[in-house]
C-alpha cells in the first residue's frame, strides 16, 4: 500500500469512529496521524471536529484557526470552524465561516444548510430564506458539483473538468461551475484561461465577491496588476471588512510597484485580523523593498511573537543579509528544527536561516551543513533537468548564428531603449542596476517576465512554424517588428517615461539573440563575478520562485558552464553588443567601471551614479539592503571560507575559473 493510500485508510477509519460517536478514538487516530503527516489539514480538521464533539470547543478553535489561516481555500476547514463557533455560542461569527465555506465550494450541502439555520437563529429571516431557496434551486447540479469538487481536491483534474463542462453544457450560466472550472485552470497555472472564465462569472453575477478575488489573483499572476487592483477593490467594496480582500490588494499593489499603498493595505489587513502572523510577513517584505529595514524587522518580529514556529519569518530576517540573529532567536530556531512534526517547507526555511546565522558567527562548516540539508530537501520539490538546459542551449546557438543575426539586423521595433542586465543570479546585477538607476535618464523597473513570455507567445501563437527557437528561422522583418512592439507595449506598465529603462531579468542571457533582433536599440550588460562566489551565493539563497538549478551543486556548476557557453556565443555572433562588467572590478575601481557602463549606454556622466547607495527606490531582490550601502570588498573570494565543502563545485567549474579567476 502506498503512503497516500495508507493516509486515506487512516482518515476513513477516523471518520468512521467520529460518525459512530467515538470522538475520543477519532482524536487519538488524528493525533497519531499528525505525527506521520505533520500539518496535514484534513487530519487537523478532523482533530478539531473530534475535540468539538467532546465538549472541548475552545481547544478545537485553536487548531481550526490554523487550518483556515494556513489554507484559506479549504472549505471543510471553514465549515468545521463555523460548527465549533456555534458550540461556543458565537453564531454571528459561525455564519461568516459557513458563508465562506459555501463560497469556496457551492456544492457543500452541509455548509449551505447550516448557514440557513444559523441565520434563522440570529433572526435574519430574509437572508435565511434566500440561502435556503438558493439551496433548492441549485439541487439538480449539487451532487455533480460535489463529485467534481472532490475529484478536483484529490488531483483528478481531467475528470473534474469533464463534469464542470458537462454541467455548463446544460446550464451555461451556472456561475459556481464556471468559477470552479477557473480554479482548476489556476491550479494548472493556466491563468489566462482562468481570467476569461472568471470575467464571465462576474459578468453574470456582479456581486460574486469570491469570484472577483479569484479574478484579481489570476490577473496578478498575469502581471495585469492595474486590472487586478481594480478588480480586488470591487470585491472589497462588497465587503469592506474582508481580511482576504486586503491581503489580495496588498499583493497586487506590491507587484505593481505601488509599494507605499501595499503597506497601507497590509496594515488594514492586520487591523482586521491582528492574530494572523502571515500578514506581518507580507508587510515586512514590502517594507524591505522600500529600504525601511528597522520597520521590516519590527514586522517580522511581530509575526514571530504571534506564531513562534513560523519559519519563513525567521528566514526573512536572515534574507535582509545585514541582520544578525540574537542568541535567543538562534536557540528558538534550533528548537523548532528539532521537532519531529516539522513540515518540509519549515525545515528548509529554518536551515537557510540557521546557515546564515552560523556564517555570521564564522562557523562555516556548520553553516554549510545547514545549507546542504536545506538545499537537498528543496531540490526534491523542484523539477529541473540539466540535460534539457544544455539541449535548448545548443538549439538556440544553432539558430542564432552569426549569419542569421547579420541577415536580420536592422529590423524590429526601433526607439525602445531597454538596458538588459543579464547573467547568473547573485552576480552583482542589482549593484549594476542601482548604479544605472541613479542616472537622471534611466529608470529601474525590476526583473521583467516579458522576455521569457515572448518565447511562450511564439510557441502558442505561431505554432504552425514549429517551436522556439527553430520557429524564428522563418520570421520576416514584420514578425520581428511585431514582437518588438509587443515587448514595448507590455513593459509600458512598469515605465514612467524616462529615455532608458532597465530590465534586470538575469535569465534573459539565453534570449539575447532574439531580443537584439526585435529591439535594435536595446543595450546589453552581462554581470559577472568569480564563478565560485557566484555559485556559492546562489546555493545559499532560497529563491521565492524559479532558479530551480540552484539547489544542487552539480546542477549549479553545470548551469554556470552553460551560461558561459551562451555568453561566449553571443560575443562571437554580436561583437561589441554586450558589455561584460566584473563585480570584482567594480569593487576595486568604482569610477572607472561606472564610466565604462555609461559610455556603453551612450549616457553622459552623472555624479549620482557614484553615490548609488543613496538612491531611493524599491529594490525587490535579495541584495536590496546591500546595494543601499557603499561599495565593500567583503564578498570578493568569499567562497574560500568554506574550504573543502566546495571541492565538487570547484572541480566542475575548472573550465570557467580559468577564464575568470
Amino acid at each position: 500500500m502506498s503512503e497516500l493510500d495508507e493516509a486515506r485508510a487512516t482518515f476513513d477509519r477516523a471518520v468512521t469512529f467520529l460518525r459512530g460517536g467515538n470522538a475520543a478514538m477519532t482524536e487519538q487516530i488524528a493525533r497519531a496521524a499528525l505525527r506521520d503527516y505533520p500539518g496535514e489539514i484534513n487530519f487537523v480538521t478532523l482533530l478539531g471536529a473530534s475535540l468539538t464533539r467532546q465538549g472541548r470547543a475552545a481547544e478545537a478553535e485553536e487548531y481550526l484557526r490554523q487550518v483556515v489561516d494556513g489554507d484559506p481555500d479549504y472549505a471543510k476547514g471553514h465549515e468545521q470552524l463555523g460548527e465549533t463557533l456555534l458550540e461556543l455560542g458565537r453564531p454571528g461569527e459561525a455564519a461568516e465561516f459557513f458563508r465562506r465555506a459555501l463560497e469556496l465550494d457551492p456544492a457543500f450541502d452541509a455548509a449551505h444548510l447550516k448557514l440557513g439555520q444559523t441565520l434563522l437563529s440570529l433572526g435574519r429571516e430574509t437572508e435565511a430564506k434566500e440561502v435556503l431557496e438558493s439551496f433548492v434551486r441549485q439541487k439538480p447540479h449539487r451532487k455533480r458539483l460535489a463529485e467534481a469538487a472532490e475529484l478536483h481536491r484529490s488531483g483528478n483534474h481531467k475528470e473534474a473538468e469533464k463534469i464542470y463542462r458537462d454541467i455548463l453544457k446544460e446550464d451555461p450560466d451556472n456561475v459556481s461551475a464556471i468559477r470552479l472550472l477557473a480554479l482548476l485552470a489556476m491550479k494548472l497555472e493556466h491563468y489566462r484561461d482562468a481570467a476569461v472564465l472568471l470575467k464571465q462569472a462576474v459578468k453574470l453575477a456582479p456581486d460574486f465577491r469570491v469570484a472577483l478575488l479569484d479574478l484579481g489573483h489570476a490577473q496578478t499572476e498575469l502581471h495585469e496588476v492595474e486590472e487586478a487592483v481594480a478588480t480586488i477593490e470591487r470585491a472589497i467594496a462588497l465587503d469592506p471588512t474582508s481580511y482576504g480582500g486586503y491581503i489580495a490588494l496588498a499583493n497586487a499593489l506590491a507587484r505593481s510597484s505601488r509599494t507605499g499603498e501595499a503597506v497601507a493595505a497590509y496594515l488594514k489587513a492586520a487591523e482586521l485580523r491582528p492574530e494572523i502572523a502571515g500578514t506581518y510577513l507580507g508587510l515586512g517584505n514590502v517594507l524591505k523593498t522600500l529600504g525601511y529595514q528597522r520597520e521590516a524587522i519590527e514586522a517580522y518580529r511581530k509575526g514571530i511573537s504571534i506564531q513562534p514556529g513560523f519559519a519563513e519569518l525567521y528566514w526573512s530576517l536572515s534574507n535582509l543579509k545585514t541582520y544578525r540573529f540574537e542568541p535567543g532567536e538562534i536557540d528558538a530556531m534550533k528548537a523548532e528544527l528539532a521537532k519531529q512534526d516539522l513540515g518540509d517547507n519549515a525545515t528548509v526555511h529554518f536551515c537557510f536561516a540557521l546557515g546564515k546565522a552560523c556564517e555570521d558567527a564564522g562557523e562555516y562548516p556548520q553553516a554549510f551543513e545547514y545549507y546542504e540539508r536545506g538545499n537537498a530537501l528543496r531540490r526534491t520539490q523542484e523539477k529541473y533537468d540539466p540535460v534539457d538546459t544544455e539541449v535548448i542551449g545548443e538549439r538556440i546557438r544553432a539558430v542564432f548564428s552569426k549569419e542569421f543575426i547579420a541577415g536580420n539586423a536592422g529590423g524590429g521595433q526601433p526607439g525602445v531603449r531597454p538596458i538588459f542586465i543579464v547573467g547568473m543570479p547573485r552576480s552583482g546585477s542589482t549593484l549594476i542596476e542601482q548604479i544605472l538607476a541613479s542616472h537622471a535618464k534611466v529608470e529601474a523597473t525590476h526583473e521583467l517576465p516579458e522576455g521569457g513570455r515572448l518565447i511562450k507567445f511564439i510557441d502558442k501563437r505561431i505554432a504552425d512554424r514549429g517551436h522556439y527557437p527553430e520557429a524564428v528561422s522563418s520570421f520576416s522583418a514584420e514578425d520581428f517588428a511585431k514582437l518588438g512592439k509587443r515587448y514595448d507595449d507590455e513593459t509600458r506598465r512598469y515605465r514612467s517615461g524616462a529615455p532608458y529603462f532597465i530590465d534586470k531579468m538575469p535569465n534573459n542571457f539565453a534570449n539575447l539573440g532574439l531580443l537584439s533582433l526585435i529591439l535594435p536599440d536595446a543595450l546589453c550588460i552581462n554581470a559577472m563575478r568569480n564563478p565560485m562566489d557566484t555559485c556559492l551565493s546562489c546555493y545559499k539563497q532560497l529563491f521565492a520562485r524559479g532558479q530551480s538549478f540552484t539547489y544542487d551543486l552539480d546542477d549549479l556548476g553545470c548551469y554556470y558552464l552553460e551560461y558561459r557557453r551562451m555568453m561566449d556565443h553571443w560575443h562571437s555572433v554580436m561583437p561589441g553588443r554586450i558589455l561584460d562588467v566584473h563585480y570584482e572590478e567594480v569593487v576595486d575601481d568604482l569610477e572607472t567601471q561606472v564610466r565604462r557602463l555609461l559610455d556603453h549606454c551612450g549616457l553622459p556622466w552623472d555624479d549620482a551614479c557614484l553615490d548609488f547607495h543613496n538612491t531611493k527606490r524599491a529594490v525587490r531582490t535579495a541584495s536590496s539592503e546591500q546595494v543601499r550601502q557603499p561599495i565593500y570588498s567583503g564578498a570578493v573570494n568569499y567562497w574560500t571560507r568554506f574550504g573543502k565543502s566546495l571541492n565538487l563545485l570547484a572541480e566542475i567549474l575548472k573550465p570557467a575559473r580559468g577564464k575568470a579567476d
